[in-house]
Formats: structure tokens, sequence, C-alpha cells
């Protein structure tokens, strides 16, 4: 099956680290050892999702009514070792009249995709080493991140899935220079949100040799300055093998009382790599511009950014694309954009967020546009209210729709018969997405 081999001989890895482990120790360190085994920390977290998608591409709309549970365990430091286990399950409940996007036989093809296959696995299982000054290593399964949720553009979890990304690696987090953080990972294999049940192997995971480096500084009062190298190879997926060069300035300043002034600019370089067979030479570019104030009473706060974000396309291959992304966040939350189209994307949006008695309502607008020759994708308006209780309980509701153009450019460079993936971007689509976390 699809995937498998990865992962049994990462679980055989894992099942030698614990014997090694928990072999008997002398009797001068057996207390201390247990302690640090058995003093540690549980964590539990609890996803009930609905959601309801009405695409264009399928006959049926999709209906997916799904829990996602992760049971997580941390132990103590013995000599700077640990060692971590999470446990994920993502089970249908009441509903499952969707194709989750595994492309087995069995798929219901004339649904609407909700890519959140039923599963059971581990999503981390490393040992640490903290023993250091400012220092962790991690060897196993681990979830790999540089930047705060959801907004992860380059490296993340896709954690609006139900079923987590992940990476069997070995990295090093260091912060041994004043205001730096200094990440490193090498990933030999990155299990993906479809599961070791997916028809192919590169949806299940990607067998890979990549390097990741990230370093951020946080020295600069007008904001934070991040660079990164990404040397993705992907043996399975050699067309998404690329190698990736930026950098980014973000930041906030005070420009009276309650209220700052928000911004960013970002630039990238990405470039085929390894055994890519096509040519890349594309570019990123990201400018953000907003305001936000504090306000008290009802409204608590309010703020409001105008971004532009280009990932540069010349109408084949050669286009900037983002394999280890969660693309949720980015060109609208319908993802029509998941993949990068040939000819590349313009997206203007406007974002605003305001607090009104402990709930968050966010409002999203992108106006899309190619790259290439300079047509319009179409537009997408998205919605949401969140409200978390006693910090352990949230409750929201989602809305995005998404009104594709049909101008002639459009229809002939993004058509199901196109080289565009899957006709995705020239087809209308509206999702809703209820649902509730319990979080431990």
């Amino acid at each position: 099956m699809a995937g498998t081999t990865g992962r049994r001989a990462w679980r055989n890895t894992v099942v030698l680290c614990c014997i090694l482990g928990l072999a008997p120790a002398p009797a001068a360190a057996e207390d201390a050892f247990w302690q640090a085994i058995t003093a540690g920390k549980f964590d539990l977290l609890m996803n009930y999702r609905y959601e309801h998608v009405d695409d264009d591409l399928r006959p049926e709309p999709g209906d997916a009514s799904t829990l996602r549970t992760t049971f997580g365990y941390t132990t103590g430091q013995f000599h700077g070792f640990g060692m971590r286990g999470l446990l994920q399950d993502v089970r249908d409940v009441f509903e499952d009249d969707f194709d989750d996007g595994t492309m087995r036989p069995n798929s219901k093809t004339q649904h609407a995709v909700v890519a959140d296959p039923s599963d059971t696995d581990f999503i981390e299982g490393y040992f640490s080493y903290s023993g250091l000054p400012d220092t962790t290593f991690k060897l196993g399964r681990q979830i790999v991140t540089f930047r705060d949720a959801p907004f992860h553009r380059f490296i993340g979890t896709v954690l609006w899935r139900q079923n987590w990304m992940n990476h069997d690696a070995f990295s090093v987090h260091n912060r041994s220079l004043p205001d730096t953080i200094v990440d490193y990972v090498y990933s030999w294999n990155v299990n993906r949100i479809f599961t070791d049940e997916a028809a192919v192997s590169s949806l299940a995971n990607f067998r890979s040799d990549s390097h990741l480096v990230n370093v951020q500084y946080a020295g600069i009062p007008l904001g934070k300055l991040e660079a990164y190298v990404y040397l993705l190879d992907f043996d399975n997926a050699p067309a998404s093998s690329t190698q990736t060069y930026g950098a980014r300035f973000s930041g906030a300043r005070e420009l009276v009382k309650a209220w700052k002034a928000l911004y960013a600019v970002e630039y990238a370089h990405e470039t085929d790599y390894a055994g890519n067979p096509g040519h890349i030479a594309a570019h990123y570019v990201l400018a953000e511009a907003g305001a936000a104030v504090t306000l008290g009473g009802v409204v608590e706060n309010f703020s409001v950014k105008f971004t532009y974000e280009l990932l540069d396309g010349d109408g084949g291959t050669d286009r900037f694309i983002t394999p280890l992304a969660t693309s949720h966040p980015y060109q609208g939350w319908a993802d029509r954009f998941v993949d990068t189209p040939q000819d590349g994307i313009q997206d203007y949006y406007l974002t605003a967020i305001m607090g009104v008695m402990g709930a968050k309502f966010t409002l999203e607008y992108h106006d899309l546009n190619s790259d290439n020759l300079s047509y319009d994708y179409g537009d997408e308006l998205n919605v949401m209210v969140t409200r978390t209780f006693r910090e352990h309980y949230t409750f929201g509701l989602k809305y995005a729709d998404y009104d594709a153009d049909k101008n002639a450019d459009n229809l002939l460079r993004n058509g199901v018969t196109s080289a565009s993936p899957r006709g995705t971007v020239i087809n209308d689509a509206a999702k809703f997405w209820a649902f509730a976390t319990i979080k431990f």
C-alpha cells in the first residue's frame, strides 16, 4: 500500500529506540529515570467539524461530519533526554457523503472533495535532547513549522485539515545568540494529509532528502527579520523538488495611544532542484500594511490590513510552488489555489478582524488575478466568527465563496481540458463549516 514502507521503517526505528531507552538502568539512576518517564504531561484535543461544499467541478455537494482526536504524552527530562508521542485519530461521524481526496477506487467521486480521510496514526514520536545550553535536538516523527499558526507560507502542517502533515526528521533548535532563533531540519519522509490509504504514493508521503534552514532575529526595534533556505528533494514527486531562498521583515509599531501600525514585506526566489525534470526560476513577493486599535468595552479591538501577494508564473511548469505549505490561509479559504496555476497568482486582499465581547469576527475579500497575461481568475469572500470559553472550549462558524470569472483567457487557460490542475480555478465553489474544539 502506498506510503507504508517509509512509515514501517520509522516505526521499527522507534521500537528499537524504545527498547534501548527502557533497558535496565543502574540502581543509582533508576529512580530518577522512572521519575522522568512518569512525571510527564498528557495533552488531549478533540475537534468536531461539519463541512458542506458546493463545487461546480462535481455533480453532488460534499457533506462531511468528522471528529479529530489527539492524545499526547511528553516525558520529563533525564540527563537532558526526553520523549514525546502524539496519537491522532480522524473518524467520520453522522455523515460521510464526500470524496476524501485519496483517489482510492471506492472514493465517492460524484461528491465534492473534503480532504479528511479516516485514519489513526502517530503524528509525533520523537526523542529529544536538551543537554546543551539553549539547544534542543529531536529525532523521529515531528511537526515542523517556523511561523505562528496558521500562517505557514512555506513549511506547515496543513492544520485546517483534520489529518496533519508531519515529518520523519532530525531537527536542531537553537537560541544561543541574543534575540535569535536558528532552526535546522533534515527530513527523510513527509507524511501527508491523505494518509497511507492514498492510491498514489506521492499523496501518501514524499520520500524526502530535504534540508530546511530558518533564522529569525528580533533585536530590531521596528520588527523581526527572518531568512530561510528550503532545499526540497522528493524522490517520488520530482516535479515538486525545489530550492527556495528568501527573507521577510514584519512588525508592529505604536502610532498613538492604543493604535499600532502593522507591516510586512517578503521576497523569495525559487528554482528547480535535485531531480526536478522541469525548469523553474520564479519569484514570490508580499507587501502588507495595516493598523490595529485597542478599544475596550463591547468592541474590544479592531484591525484592518491590505495585502499584495505574488506567486510568479510564466505559463507552464515555471511557477512558484509551495508543496509543504499550509495553503488554506492564502488565496481564500475555498482552497481553489492550493496548487499554483500555470500563469501564477496576483492576490490583492483586505482583512478585517474585530473582537466583540470575547468573540472574534474575521472578514476577508480577495481579488485574484494571473501573473502571466494579467487576466482575472475571480474573487472570494471569507467570513468567520469564533468564541473561546474558559480557555479550553472553542466554537466557530466559517464561510467561503469563490466566484470564478468566466473571461476568455481564464476559460482557455484553466478549463478542465487545460493544463490547470483539475480545472479548479474556473469553477465556482462555496464552503460552510461549523466546528467545536476541546483542548486540555
